[in-house]
């Protein structure tokens, strides 16, 4: 046994094609970052001041990480899950108090040959921490009890990196349904989290009567799916829409102009939330406290949303949602970056324009480039198949982590390694998204892709305790 390790050394049962998915899409990135920056710097061809220089600098520096991370004990990431993730909340704090502020984010330190962005790393303990946390003995992902456990583990981080300002980074957070959802989590209780979560946009669009029913239809189709009660539940919200334009018209008769629809309706449907959660107790329905719970923070979050708007968001953030939304229209400001995004992917045709032959890119109309618009270059470069080959990289790599993590024989790298796909899937679709505008701008890298020595190193490291994981759970099942 000694001597199969010996002869094998780090790499024994290391999912070969992930690594090399991995080195291709870095590669690439690096390739993509030389062409976006070649006219950015002065210099000699390997000058310290262009991008790519750098960023092959911080290629080394994240393999090294990676080989320390093959090198270590696999029990090691369930041991100290919980003590990553009391780190990562300090330094998260921390950078509150010392923290540099970059375009309007107090999230980064500066440690002098580099911006460090501890969001990071605490996306990898966090994902740490979360899998030690439903993977104990005692769990149960349908227990409330447990489920709260899980949502004040992931708001803890999430409010911190708001204070920040760096709202983008915190959003990815919310990538871990996904890996909820497939630890057993309850499909309809899905939608209503989702409800809450896409509250803030749809209450832009919305008036408050629409909403209000809107979160009453969607709540009720919930916990109707999950208890499959029909005609109960079409006989409550007949019950409840008439009640309400009952009480309207009367009050109406006797005190006009005193209440609105809004709050008839508003008034009945709390009235028999509380007899739907007197029945809930008795019959001991757990589903339908969790649907109250989040209708009820559905209620709580509407009425925060214009104060966080208003108070907490800074002017472009405001401006950024406005444009997307279709609320303001300034295509030589705000929406510029997406406007020239869009131009360059769409130029690019079939085939692209050619390494370096980038006139959108070369010429500076797409402002970062070689960070958040990382994409741009691969659509106007290397055209529409060059963009379909690296999204099928990735598409391969997050499938590589999901068959990782249905092999593994431990509940913690099962989820460990979903955490890793989600939260790739979830950068992958933003960044994609927001350049060639169907999401709004949030300043969210593509991973291994994006210029950055704290993102390369983090999402390098996020990839290898999976594959450090995975492998251990090999060479067990080898032997």
């Amino acid at each position: 046994m000694m001597q199969n390790q010996n002869k094998s050394g780090i790499f024994e049962g290391v999912d070969r094609w992930a690594i090399l998915y991995y080195l291709m899409i870095v590669l690439f990135g690096c390739l993509c970052i030389t062409s976006a920056s070649s006219e950015d710097s002065t210099g000699g061809l390997f000058a310290f001041s262009h991008f790519y220089t750098k960023q092959i600098v911080w290629m080394g520096v994240a393999w090294v990480f990676a080989l320390l991370v093959l090198l270590l004990d696999s029990s090691l990431f369930h041991k100290w899950a919980y003590v990553a993730y009391g780190a990562g909340i300090l330094l998260l704090l921390a950078t509150l108090v010392i923290g540099t502020e970059i375009n309007g984010a107090k999230a980064w330190i500066n440690l002098g040959v580099m911006n460090w962005q501890p969001v990071e790393v605490v996306k990898i303990a966090t994902a740490l921490a979360l899998a030690r946390m439903m993977s104990e003995y005692n769990f149960s992902i349908s227990r409330p009890g447990d489920l709260v456990k899980v949502g004040l583990l992931l708001l803890c981080p999430l409010a911190i990196i708001v204070l920040q300002n760096d709202t983008g980074s915190g959003i990815v957070l919310g990538s871990f349904l996904f890996v909820l959802y497939r630890e057993g989590l309850n499909k309809w209780l899905c939608i209503p989290i989702l409800m809450v979560a896409g509250l803030f946009i749809i209450s832009f669009l919305l008036s408050p009567i629409a909403l209000l029913i809107l979160m009453i239809g969607v709540c009720t189709l919930s916990e109707t799916m999950m208890n499959r009660r029909w005609r109960s539940r079409v006989v409550f919200l007949s019950s409840l829409f008439l009640s309400s334009i009952l009480l309207y018209f009367c009050v109406q008769f006797f005190w006009p102009g005193s209440i609105s629809y809004y709050g008839a309706l508003l008034t009945v449907t709390l009235i028999s939330a509380v007899g739907i959660a007197i029945y809930a107790f008795r019959s001991n329905l757990q589903n339908i406290f969790l649907i109250l719970g989040l209708f009820f923070c559905s209620l709580l979050f509407l009425d925060t949303t214009n104060y966080v708007f208003e108070s907490v968001l800074k002017p472009h953030q405001r401006d950024r949602i406005n444009t997307f939304l279709g609320l303001m229209d300034d295509p030589h400001d705000l929406g510029y970056n997406v406007n020239q995004s869009k131009i360059a992917i769409g130029s690019g045709g079939l085939l692209g324009k050619g390494f370096m032959e980038g006139t959108q890119i070369k010429y500076g109309f797409v402002p970062e480039k070689h960070t958040d618009f990382i994409f741009c270059t691969v659509g106007e470069e290397w055209g529409f198949l060059g963009a379909i080959c690296l999204l099928t990289l990735y598409c391969l790599l997050i499938l590589r982590l999901m068959r990782m993590g249905e092999r593994q024989e431990e509940p913690f790298g099962r989820i460990y390694c979903y955490c890793v796909a989600a939260i790739l899937l979830f950068h992958i679709m933003v960044n994609v998204g927001m350049t060639i505008g169907l999401m709004p701008v949030m300043g969210i890298p593509l991973p291994f892709m994006s210029y950055g020595g704290s993102s390369l190193m983090a999402f390098t490291v996020l990839l290898f305790i999976a594959i450090r994981l995975d492998a251990s759970t090999r060479t067990f099942n080898f032997r």
